[in-house]
């Protein structure tokens, strides 16, 4: 912003004492200019039309209104694949949880005193990241055939790519005086790991991955667009055949479940925290 600064000088003020002061331009009015740019050149290359979305947005609700009243006999069609879905979610946020741990260790440069390593493990995390879940669910339906056990190794991927990152940035920020105290009395590194820095780390953690088994849920119920099981199968199915009044009965299955999960998870995370 140094060219900024000289294209625009600074305004000189006088102080009641006679002292000249600098007040710099504001940025505001250049980065307002710079979004409004990108806005522009975006919805050029979009092809983005608001008379469209706007002479269009009825048939949203047409939709919306043809899922009510909502099928309630179908209900029991809804438990199995609700309850894969939740499977999927609970076993692959632990797993992923889990075994992002020892790599987020080895990422933290405040544990770990090799550049090499931590940045090697930096970016096999933010390799991981960059995956979209849909995709990896599509690659994992054709290693391990059509089901739930791909949709479980997809959210595994992205469990094990967003805890980890969070986990290894709570490392390198926590205090490492009681880590450093307990080494320096004689206890080995693990347990120095043990009782000075996991204590401090945990309760963040934990709630970190309550929260993300509640994101889980929802993106689990979208897997099955790619055949890897769930609510997704069903879901894709009624849509396709516009049986609307079926798929208004899937969301408020899927609706009441994140809610009582959203309710329980922010229950735990108070005792937790």
């Amino acid at each position: 912003m140094k060219l900024y600064d000289r294209i625009f000088k600074p305004r000189e003020l006088t102080l009641s004492d006679g002292t000249v002061v600098r007040e710099k331009r504001s940025r505001t009015p250049f980065i307002l200019l710079i979004i409004t740019v990108a806005i522009a050149v975006s919805v050029q290359i979009t092809g983005f039309s608001l008379t469209t979305m706007i002479s269009r947005m009825r048939y949203f609700f047409v939709i919306l209104a043809s899922m009510f009243p909502p099928a309630w006999s179908y209900l029991r069609h809804i438990w199995t694949p609700l309850f894969d879905t939740i499977k999927m979610s609970l076993l692959g946020s632990a797993a992923g949880a889990l075994l992002c741990i020892p790599f987020a260790v080895l990422s933290s440069n405040n544990l770990i005193h090799q550049r090499v390593v931590t940045s090697f493990f930096k970016l096999l995390f933010s390799v991981v990241r960059t995956l979209p879940t849909l995709v990896v669910a599509l690659i994992a339906t054709y290693i391990f055939g059509l089901g739930t056990l791909a949709g479980t190794v997809a959210i595994t991927v992205f469990t094990f790519a967003y805890c980890g990152k969070i986990l290894y940035e709570s490392l390198e920020t926590c205090s490492m005086g009681a880590y450093e105290a307990l080494e320096a009395l004689g206890c080995r590194r693990m347990s120095a790991i043990r009782w000075g820095i996991t204590a401090q780390v945990a309760p963040s953690y934990l709630s970190t991955v309550l929260f993300c088994f509640e994101g889980n849920v929802r993106y689990a119920a979208i897997l099955g667009y790619v055949g890897a099981g769930g609510l997704g199968l069903i879901l894709n199915e009624k849509i396709g055949w516009r049986e609307y009044h079926k798929v208004g009965m899937i969301l408020i299955a899927l609706f009441v479940t994140v809610a009582i999960i959203e309710a329980l998870s922010q229950y735990l995370r108070k005792k937790i925290m």
